[in-house]
């Protein structure tokens, strides 16, 4: 049963160097503790070659030119073992976390839809290059040796059946101590006073001496040597969380910059959801602020609820959160970013940013079917970013679809998230219908009658003409209107009024009398629909009769 392993060296290293892929040419130490007491935690292969090693103070670093410092990220290296957990878990389902920069991976079964064990070995060192991570992948007929032979070999190694204690013999012993403690220090000076350097001199020993010497634990690491055990593998199921975070050295105050590291951030999530054949219907932002606060929960291509965290404590008055919710799950890093770039550019987050997060809710991906007679709808990426472009011109609650409320009051109506491709319940038929009839947007088109002859539509204004009318025996006789001189003069023909009264059970309810009348205008007859608000007593011209 061949078994593959997934190792990072370097692994703090490589934590940082996926936030900061341009220092991968150079040296770089990562540093922990307190200044001015910080020693050197981890190193990468051009820093070892300058003479750094790990121990050494910040002091002695300085003296080494061209080395880069940073400072241990915990965060970082939580983010970097989950995106390394699902390059594992998108090739096989039993997956073992052996440490912190080691996965193992069960393979059996995996040949018919992978290929041969040489092509899986490659497609897992590539899938973990794509999520910012170099590492070394082995195969082998067992766990154990699979891990030694990652921890061993740099590159792909793959290990035929019956072959593990030929290739692991050139390893030195240390591969069998990665974790270093007080007991495995002893017992690596033990071995080097007895000489054995390489793994097949430590296999090559007689098994009762090496067991009246040192016991059950000498035998175990002679096995592993050997590559002769075998175990079953102890499944890890993390919990589906995708999140990535960068802190940034120095503060961010400009956007151009923050969204070419918000563009990496998302590309990584991105890669990490597509390796579970996830979207995502939901990204929250929070980036950590120098000085200041601002925080808002709102929903950038809809009508959303937005609000104000309270200051509750000195670390949340430092955060700043956007939250962008999508009508339909994507899995897209570039209008994402786009959409993101839209929402700060509207709200800027108003301090510098010394740290930014990055959280992604998994959603199964929407499948659709065109259909053969219908005609072909936007794409929901490209419609989002209208809708968001669109927002920022015209203002957020003015961009999405309409929604009647439980009122009778005319034009009585809000705007809501826009989600296409949803199935239309008997309310949104009964919204749809009416908007037809009598609302939209820019100028609404509804049936109307005159007295006794029926008129075809009812084109309303956006916004409503104000006018002025002189009454007589109780109807409209004239009206004025500055503004539209074919509004104007004496009025030809009343019908009227139809009087309405709503929410009287409310302090401010609303009461209107509506007339129809008739002028005399350059192409003819002219018809209205006159309105007077009778809380406030004013007159306005609501639509014309075409």
């Amino acid at each position: 049963m061949p078994f593959a392993c997934i190792f990072v060296p370097d692994f703090p290293v490589e934590a940082l160097l996926r936030a900061e892929p341009e220092l991968r040419s150079q040296s770089l130490a990562v540093l922990e503790g307190k200044a001015p007491l910080q020693k050197v935690f981890a190193v990468n292969e051009n820093a070892r070659r300058a003479g750094v090693s790990p121990g050494m103070s910040k002091l002695q670093i300085e003296a080494c030119a061209g080395v880069a410092l940073r400072p241990r990220s915990l965060s970082q290296e939580v983010a970097a073992h989950s995106a390394l957990l699902d390059c594992a878990q998108s090739f096989s389902p039993r997956v073992e976390a052996a440490g912190c920069d080691t996965i193992i991976l069960d393979l059996a079964g995996l040949q018919p839809l992978f290929g041969p064990l040489p092509k899986i070995a490659r497609a897992l060192a590539r899938r973990a290059s794509d999520l910012g991570l170099e590492t070394n992948v082995a195969v082998a007929g067992n766990p154990d040796a699979a891990m030694l032979a990652a921890r061993g070999f740099s590159g792909v190694t793959v290990i035929a059946e019956g072959k593990e204690a030929e290739q692991l013999g050139s390893l030195p012993v240390e591969v069998l101590f990665v974790n270093a403690t007080a007991e495995s220090a002893q017992l690596l000076e033990t071995f080097s006073r007895w000489g054995i350097r390489k793994l097949r001199e430590l296999a090559a020993l007689p098994d009762v001496a090496l067991s009246e010497r040192m016991g059950q634990a000498g035998i175990n690491f002679q096995k592993l040597a050997r590559g002769a055990i075998s175990r079953t593998l102890v499944p890890f199921e993390p919990p589906q969380v995708f999140e990535e975070m960068i802190e940034l050295e120095y503060p961010l105050v400009l956007l151009e910059p923050l969204a070419f590291l918000l563009g990496r951030l998302l590309e990584r999530l991105c890669a990490r959801l597509e390796a579970h054949a996830l979207a995502t219907q939901e990204l929250r932002l929070d980036l950590e602020l120098q000085n200041g606060w601002q925080s808002e929960d709102l929903s950038i291509n809809n009508n959303g609820s937005t609000g104000v965290l309270a200051r509750s404590s000195p670390e949340q008055s430092r955060l700043f959160q956007r939250t962008l919710r999508l009508p339909v799950p994507l899995l897209d890093s570039r209008t994402f970013l786009k959409l993101l770039q839209l929402d700060l550019k509207a709200h800027p987050p108003g301090a510098p940013i010394i740290k930014i997060h990055l959280t992604a809710e998994p959603a199964r991906p929407r499948g659709a079917q065109s259909g053969l007679f219908l005609p072909p709808a936007p794409e929901p990426e490209k419609l989002e970013l209208t809708l968001a472009k669109i927002a920022g011109i015209v203002g957020e609650d003015k961009v999405g679809s309409l929604e009647l409320l439980d009122t009778h009051r005319p034009e009585g109506f809000r705007m809501q998230r826009f989600a296409p491709g949803e199935g239309l319940s008997p309310q949104r038929h009964r919204v749809t219908e009416e908007i037809n009839n009598k609302r939209s947007t820019d100028s609404s088109v509804s049936l109307g009658l005159c007295g006794d002859d029926l008129v075809t539509a009812l084109r309303i204004f956006r916004p409503p003409v104000n006018v002025a009318i002189t009454m007589q025996d109780g109807k409209p006789a004239h009206i004025t209107c500055p503004k539209n001189k074919e509004m104007q003069g004496e009025i030809l023909w009343t019908a009227g009024p139809w009087r309405s009264s709503g929410d009287w059970w409310e302090h401010e309810g609303w009461a209107r009398d509506e007339w129809d009348i008739a002028l005399q205008g350059e192409s003819g007859l002219a018809l209205y629909r006159l309105v007077r608000d009778r809380l406030n007593g004013k007159w306005i011209v609501e639509g014309s009769y075409d």
